[in-house]
């Protein structure tokens, strides 16, 4: 669970770069090819499906999968601190959904 749990983390941070890359890209295809900040959102991808293989593989899917979706809320935090993009009722609704969709899961786990 560990595991998923920083698969998640480390993907959020994949999130951000690629928005941070995408806002630099021009119609050069160069700009694909140097941008660092592309490069690190994948790598960052990358790293995130590492664990969560690792995370998986002795876990059971259907209550694991589901803890992907904490991506989501760091995300959010993420969005706001580099982006500045507003926290909203709906967002944290949504969120709550989350969360509340994770707890209900791993319930049904014991």
């Amino acid at each position: 669970m560990a595991l998923v749990l920083l698969a998640s983390f480390i993907g959020s941070f994949g999130a951000v770069f690629l928005k941070a890359g995408a806002g630099r890209l021009h119609r050069n295809p160069m700009t694909l090819l140097l941008n660092w900040r592309l490069a690190c959102g994948v790598g960052f991808f990358l790293v995130s499906s590492f664990f969560f293989v690792l995370g998986v593989r002795q876990g059971e899917l259907s209550v694991l999968y589901p803890m992907v979706a904490l991506g989501y809320v760091w995300t959010m935090f993420w969005s706001r601190l580099f982006f500045g993009e507003p926290l909203t009722r709906h967002k944290f609704i949504g969120i709550g959904l989350i969360l509340l969709g994770i707890v209900i899961l791993n319930l049904g786990n014991r």
